[in-house]
């Protein structure tokens, strides 16, 4: 069962406004990113569903979580559809990411209570993630999508979504007060905030200093 109620995670990305997004197959990396990560100040992860053996790493990193870091919830992305979501909800991931909108998917974590964030290209697909139940909806690829001026203009008419980017968001401020000030409601970060210098040289306390300023930099451009 997953650590966290929906209405419980939704809060937590809010409150945060940050998500860090990362995959590997090597648990002790997957370890060391994420206790960096939570020691920087991040409340929310997403791994993502990158390989075969995913579900395995998640299982371990997630017993992990739950011992460690208790205030943190630790979710999958790269969901693509239902039977893959159902794994993961039973072996306790607290979110689903997907880069789709699958009702199917939509379903299995409503019927379990389960924080399901749909991927949308548009505003018609954000539309129908919030028809389907999703509290927050992603914009992916958010960068390629038009960036902090796609969400400004799809504010517009809708005002009430809650749209988290991912793709196209680095840690620099302007970037993150560019998005912030178009309406996001919190940001996903991945390769421009964990790449794989931070685990070849094993300087994971770089990560936890760049991931401690991200979460100052979205205090004051809130």
């Amino acid at each position: 069962m997953a650590k966290f109620k929906r209405s419980e995670v939704v809060q937590i990305m809010t409150n945060s406004g940050f998500t860090p997004v990362f995959y590997h197959s090597d648990i002790e990396i997957a370890k060391n990113v994420l206790k960096a990560c939570y020691e920087g100040g991040a409340r929310v992860f997403e791994f993502t569903n990158r390989d075969a053996w995913a579900h395995e790493v998640f299982t371990e990193l997630k017993q992990y979580a739950v011992a460690n870091f208790p205030e943190l919830a630790l979710g999958i992305g790269s969901v693509v559809d239902a039977a893959t979501a159902a794994l993961y909800i039973q072996i306790d991931a607290d979110f689903i990411v997907s880069p789709i909108v699958s009702e199917e998917m939509a379903k299995m974590c409503n019927r379990r209570g389960v924080l399901w964030i749909p991927g949308c290209g548009t505003l018609t697909e954000m539309l129908k993630g919030v028809e389907l139940g999703a509290n927050i909806v992603k914009a992916f690829p958010a960068g390629q999508l038009g960036g902090p001026s796609f969400i400004k203009a799809v504010k517009g008419p809708c005002p009430w979504l809650n749209i988290m980017p991912t793709g196209g968001v680095s840690p620099e401020e302007e970037n993150l007060r560019s998005w912030f000030e178009a309406g996001v409601v919190c940001v996903g970060m991945g390769s421009k905030l964990i790449n794989k210098t931070t685990w070849e040289t094993g300087n994971y306390e770089a990560l936890r200093s760049k991931v401690a300023q991200v979460c100052s930099t979205i205090v004051q451009v809130r």
